[in-house]
């Protein structure tokens, strides 16, 4: 265990902030199976803006990557597009 006041609180930080990441990590990753299942392609290409802001706020907390963050929206527009 701790001994100094700091090094407690720095654990008491990290446990709240990896619930948090945990929280949005799994939020993010739950909004795109969701919209991979998207079908019509009117319903996808109005979600599709919001799936970008979702990524983009990813990447600037840093959980993800900005070049995966780029591979995403990629692969979601491509799919957005390939829908008749």
């Amino acid at each position: 265990m701790a001994n100094h006041k700091s090094s407690l609180k720095r654990i008491r930080q990290t446990k709240v902030r990896r619930l948090r990441n945990r929280y949005y990590g799994r939020s993010m990753r739950n909004a795109i199976r969701t919209f991979r299942l998207i079908e019509n392609k009117q319903e996808a290409t109005e979600k599709l803006p919001a799936m970008y802001e979702m990524i983009d706020k990813m990447v600037r907390r840093g959980m993800i990557h900005k070049n995966k963050a780029g591979n995403l929206k990629s692969s979601l527009t491509k799919q957005t597009n390939a829908l008749a």
